[in-house]
């Protein structure tokens, strides 16, 4: 048993410890009831469950959701506006997040396929040091879409969220 002060007491029957405890008009806490004998605390308890929530809420506060984000290109995208589009999908790898890179086509665009596949490949290559490629690139309906995923970052939680450019 614990009083107070954090003073070990020793082994205390459970008759002495709720005495103790009520003298000083505070509550007998099991802490540890997996012990052999269980570790109890002299303390308040209300204090200690708000302690609790608190320590539960800032390690709440430090989890690092991973999102995943869209990126929108074109078949036949101008070679400045795929370096904007790589740095953008750069920096959203660097935050941490999944990169959904889609190249969208219209009317009779689909027959550039191939060259849409060497668009993403070029990309994957580009941000090869801080992603890598959950999937590969598919055709899906209109669109050919990969998935981007940052390296060494794998967080428990996944949301969607859109970072249309």
């Amino acid at each position: 048993m614990i009083d107070s002060e954090n003073a070990q007491l020793g082994v205390v029957a459970t008759v002495e410890a709720l005495r103790l405890a009520r003298e000083k008009d505070l509550d007998l806490v099991e802490i540890s009831p997996n012990g052999n004998p269980p570790v109890c605390k002299i303390m308040d308890f209300g204090k200690f469950k708000y302690a609790q929530s608190k320590k539960d809420r800032e390690s709440h506060k430090k989890r690092k959701t991973q999102h995943l984000k869209e990126v929108k290109l074109k078949p036949k995208i101008d070679p400045h506006d795929f370096q904007t589009k790589s740095k953008l999908v750069e920096r959203m790898v660097a935050e941490g997040d999944k990169v959904k890179v889609m190249v969208v086509f219209r009317g009779r665009e689909i027959m550039y396929a191939e060259h849409a596949q060497k668009l993403l490949d070029k990309l994957a290559q580009g941000v090869s040091e801080q992603a890598f490629i959950e999937k590969p690139a598919k055709l899906e309906g209109r669109s050919l879409i990969m998935i981007l995923s940052p390296k060494g970052k794998t967080p428990a939680v996944s949301k969607e969220g859109d970072a249309n450019a």
